[in-house]
């Protein structure tokens, strides 16, 4: 029995030793499509003619005009080759600068009546199959608002799992400090699984992502109260005169309900990029970027490398994904003392490590300095701070820079940005022949629409005023209170490796050919109401619903799923054609505003449909046929 004994103990050493690994390795993993179950593998031509990129400015290898000696990072400048496409695609799915920390550790997106395992079951059950809206059952009962889930209710996520795959998309998961945590990276909102062939579409929106529900099942969903509405929350953040020893932090339960209540409220596809405490989700937007700037929907991202594209990517971390890094601006955007709202985030923590105890007597900032797995910066994101913190700027609109540790800077989101732009829509399923086609582009021409969506984009890339486009305004005055706390448009080289020390030198990004007042309209600042920026039309086919709150929208049945209401808050997928109808129809159109007007719920979150009052039907002029042609013709850009 010698032998058995000896196994035994080689056994017991394999698993102390793998035990050990495990815990200081750190494993992960994250689902990365090979090409073949790509669904658009077709590439645009960008990364073909484009050398460098400096300061949004495209350079192409075989152009004379520039110094080559200026061609460097060190003064701003990005090489295209396959490496950075490779970092920048990789970034895209597996990257997620360590928010699995907030989301997991802080929020408990997967500590409540969504589990872990009950996600891997549902994966299970799927045997390999795929699917657009993974349904996961609840693993205890919940009340949210006014509804009661059940244990074993089977809720719709809206999380994406590609053929094949053993995890969500853009959902990596992470062994640390003994438990198994999970992140988000850009593929969560980004790219989507075509229903038919269960392939991926890169750049496509998940349009039925259902994140303000996951969000509030969530343990501690108040860690991210900012993205909500104040006025549901009024009672909660009374204002009140604080001292070092009692900070008045609000009922946990209390306040966890409130916000729960507002994040049930989104629409699926819709999320809260914006933390002025007025819940207006707009639409997640594509990543079919090429030619699209200014990026975001009132065009904020405007500066810096790839036309902003690359400030655009840094603000779903530094801010999105990780409430904390906002501490020393809270004074200033929300009323709220830093040490209440580092109180209010951390006091119901998921993870015991992290949660603050108001009793012990210590301050949240001395507590969360303690254990703090990013020192010397704000939040637990991989971030570095912009040479203005605390103030922000337009190539860091929330004042931080993403970035982890060992790569050189900007190298991941400049990286991304390149990517995203070889990025092509894949051909949309329109029953359409060359001779409507063809009629649609001179509708287009016709109707005006041209004046806006012009050139081989179809956007002139201007901002809109608010007012004259007339969309809900709520969310083009999002940024507005930013002006108080605005700096120099400046950054560092891209030379540098992160970590860097504090007297690594700063450079200037040129904004000079930026309009003022487009800068203004993009961040609601000066005397203006803000704005919503004019978006590129390709790809339409695979971006229903329409508009920045995605309130137009149409299902199959265009006489009764109208609006929101009658599509994704019931389950239904909104049709393309019948949502670009209501896009230029207005009998149609008035229709879907009344539905979702009677919706309290999307009231409440600010979804309408409104606006972009340029109608191509009978009163205007134009016959169902040229009006069918218009919609045949925009679905099949591309």
């Amino acid at each position: 029995m010698k032998w058995l004994k000896w196994m035994l103990l080689i056994l017991l050493i394999i698993f102390v030793i793998g035990g050990i690994w495990i815990y200081v390795a750190e494993p992960r993993y994250a689902y990365v499509p090979p090409t073949f179950k790509i669904l658009n593998s077709e590439k645009t031509d960008y990364a073909e003619k484009t050398g460098y990129d400096l300061w949004g400015d495209s350079i192409g290898l075989s152009e004379k005009k520039w110094d080559r000696d200026s061609l460097t990072p060190q003064h701003g400048a990005v090489k295209i080759d396959d490496q950075l496409l490779q970092l920048g695609r990789k970034a895209f799915y597996e990257e997620t600068f360590g928010n699995e920390v907030f989301l997991t550790d802080i929020m408990g997106i997967v500590d409540g009546a969504l589990t872990i395992p009950q996600i891997s079951k549902a994966i299970l059950k799927l045997k390999g199959k795929g699917t657009t809206n993974l349904k996961v059952e609840l693993a205890k009962d919940v009340e949210i608002g006014n509804r009661k889930y059940k244990k074993g209710d089977l809720i719709d996520t809206g999380l994406d799992v590609p053929k094949g795959a053993l995890v969500p998309l853009g959902m990596p998961i992470r062994f640390s400090e003994g438990r198994i945590k999970v992140g988000i990276s850009c593929a969560a909102c980004h790219a989507t699984v075509d229903p038919a062939t269960k392939r991926v579409i890169e750049g496509a929106p998940n349009s039925d992502l259902n994140a303000g529900l996951l969000m509030a099942l969530a343990t501690n969903s108040a860690a991210y109260f900012t993205h909500t509405d104040r006025e549901a929350l009024k009672e909660y953040l009374k204002e009140e005169r604080e001292s070092n020893q009692e900070l008045n932090l609000p009922d946990p339960e209390k306040l966890e309900k409130a916000v729960d209540a507002v994040f049930a409220n989104w629409p699926r596809g819709n999320f809260d990029s914006t933390i002025d405490f007025v819940s207006n989700p707009a639409q997640i937007p594509d990543s079919f970027t090429l030619g699209d700037h200014p990026y975001g929907w009132s065009g904020f991202a405007m500066a810096g490398p790839f036309k902003g594209l690359s400030a655009f990517s840094n603000n779903v971390h530094a801010q999105n994904s990780d409430s904390l890094g906002q501490a020393d601006a809270s004074p200033v955007l929300f009323g709220i003392s830093k040490e209440k709202y580092l109180g209010i985030i951390l006091q119901n923590a998921a993870n015991p490590k992290y949660r603050y105890q108001p009793e012990k007597g210590e301050m949240p900032s001395a507590f969360f300095a303690k254990l703090d797995p990013t020192p010397g910066v704000p939040g637990v994101n991989e971030m570095v701070k912009s040479p203005s913190y605390p103030k922000v700027n337009l190539v860091a609109p929330d004042g931080l820079m993403i970035n982890s540790k060992g790569y050189r800077f900007g190298e991941q989101v400049n990286g991304m940005a390149a990517w995203q732009n070889t990025l092509k829509p894949p051909k949309g399923l329109i029953k359409a022949d060359k001779t409507t086609v063809d009629l649609g582009r001179q509708i287009f021409q016709r109707a005006g629409c041209i004046s806006c969506h012009s050139g081989n984009h179809f956007t002139n890339h201007r901002v809109i005023a608010a007012e004259v486009i007339k969309t809900e305004p709520s969310r083009a005055k999002a940024l507005k209170k930013t002006e108080k706390i605005f700096g120099d448009t400046l950054t560092y080289p891209f030379t540098v490796k992160v970590p860097f020390s504090d007297e690594t030198s700063p450079i200037r990004v040129p904004i000079e050919h930026l309009d003022d007042r487009q800068i203004q309209l993009a961040y609601g600042h000066g005397k203006t109401e803000g704005g919503y920026k004019v978006p590129s039309l390709i790809g339409l086919y695979w971006t229903a619903p329409y508009l920045h709150d995605g309130g137009v929208s149409v299902g199959d049945d265009i006489r009764q799923d109208l609006g929101i209401s009658g599509t994704l808050l019931k389950g239904k997928n909104p049709d393309p054609y019948n949502s670009l109808k209501a896009l230029v129809d207005k009998e149609l159109r008035a229709k879907v505003i009344q539905a979702n007007k009677s919706s309290p719920q999307l009231r409440q979150v600010h979804v309408e449909g409104g606006g972009h009052e340029y109608w191509v039907d009978p009163t205007t002029g134009f016959t169902k046929e040229e009006q069918e042609a218009l919609i045949s013709y925009l679905l099949s850009i591309e």
